[in-house]
């Protein structure tokens, strides 16, 4: 199993070959991180990677079959990304369950999404499972991690502007 740790409270691990497995402790109860993680406006605050990065698009419906849409901008250059996939489960607020497939890229992983509380603090660990391991190769060659850390040290602004 490999282990990358940009900073000492994220932490990425490959359990398989095919999945990619990301954790973060944060500093506010799950009711208040779940709220992060599901509604749009409080999305597009902290979901951004890097800085120099915007949300122009973040449709969330959490209802079984409902899709997810994420589109991020470069506000630099004007590149645009995007991911879309389809809310399989919510169980409020413990764990979001859905697909996400990146445009132009292979394949469609499932992304498990779980909050566990503990002394007021939320550990979030979020699985990604991809088709193949090649797919999830791509997705770690492309530096993910980093966009993912640097959005969480957004969240833990977020969360506090919340308190």
């Amino acid at each position: 199993m490999k282990t990358t740790q940009p900073k000492a409270e994220f932490k990425v691990e490959t359990p398989t070959d095919r999945e990619i497995v990301m954790t973060r402790v944060l500093d506010a109860p799950r009711a208040t991180v779940f709220r992060a993680f599901t509604e749009p406006a409080l999305i597009k605050r902290w979901l951004l990677g890097p800085d120099g990065w915007s949300m122009p698009v973040c449709d969330v419906d959490l209802t079984p079959g409902g899709l997810v849409r994420y589109v991020w901008r470069n506000d630099e250059d004007g590149r645009e990304f995007g991911i879309a996939g389809v809310c399989h489960e919510v169980v409020a607020p413990e764990r979001i369950t859905r697909t996400e497939k990146m445009d132009g890229q292979p394949g469609e992983a499932l992304v498990t999404t779980t909050f566990i509380e503990r002394d007021g603090s939320t550990t979030v660990t979020m699985t990604i499972l991809y088709e193949t391991r090649e797919i999830r190769d791509i997705a770690l060659a492309s530096g993910m991690e980093h966009g993912v850390a640097a959005s969480y040290d957004r969240l833990s602004g977020v969360l506090a502007s919340m308190a």
